[in-house]
């Protein structure tokens, strides 16, 4: 039998997303491209973990790559930047559709609000795609009220210097969790795998179907 994807090598690889037999490399050069791979794929897993060990470095362009954060923001922020990745791993736990790209883009356009109104300008410019703005607004509402509830959180007072801060060192996470493929959801799982415990966070049932 024939792949069905490029109909010129033999099947032999189940793929659960297709629900049918694949090769090796239209599973390898498609996997989270044209296929959307559930995230308990074992090749997917395999592919994860490969990669993991694998450092990745970001290029020279990147955008937010010339802001210096403060060494100690991590320890002294942590429940904030904790309940910020908390905020998208719930999101898109919830909005089946997010991928990897999606929330580096909500991230990286709130950084950049942030940034402006630090310096007193108020700019808010959310991202055109659909699912990205949803992320966008869902954490800048989030942000604004923490804010607003400083006195009764537990987050303490920040200012938003310190709000860019967290999200351009979360933007700077994702960049070196993911692979870089546009269905890639390997930065929402490490995310996830922050909060062992939480019932928000409870995966999709399996859509691994045993041939």
């Amino acid at each position: 039998m024939l792949c069905p994807i490029c109909e010129k090598r033999k099947a032999g690889r189940f793929c659960p997303a297709k629900a049918e037999k694949i090769c090796a490399v239209c599973c390898g050069t498609e996997r989270e491209v044209s296929i959307d791979c559930p995230s308990d794929c074992a090749y997917l897993l395999a592919a994860h973990r490969y990669e993991d060990q694998h450092p990745r470095s970001l290029p020279s362009d990147t955008p937010l790559l010339d802001v210096r954060l403060p060494s100690d923001m991590v320890r002294t922020q942590q429940q904030l930047l904790s309940a910020i990745a908390f905020s998208v791993a719930k999101f898109c736990s919830a909005e089946a559709t997010a991928a990897d790209p999606d929330v580096l883009a909500a991230i990286q356009a709130l950084a950049e609000s942030y940034k402006t109104l630090s310096s007193g300008i108020v700019y808010d410019r959310p991202p055109a795609i659909p699912v990205q703005r949803e992320l966008y607004n869902t954490l800048s509402a989030f942000l604004s009220e923490t804010k607003q509830q400083a006195g009764q959180s537990s987050f303490g007072t920040f200012k938003d210097s310190e709000a860019f801060q967290l999200l351009v060192f979360l933007f700077r996470m994702g960049l070196m969790r993911t692979n870089g493929r546009p269905r890639s959801r390997q930065f929402i799982e490490f995310l996830r795998g922050q909060f062992p415990g939480a019932q928000e966070l409870k995966k999709e049932e399996s859509r691994i179907i045993v041939p």
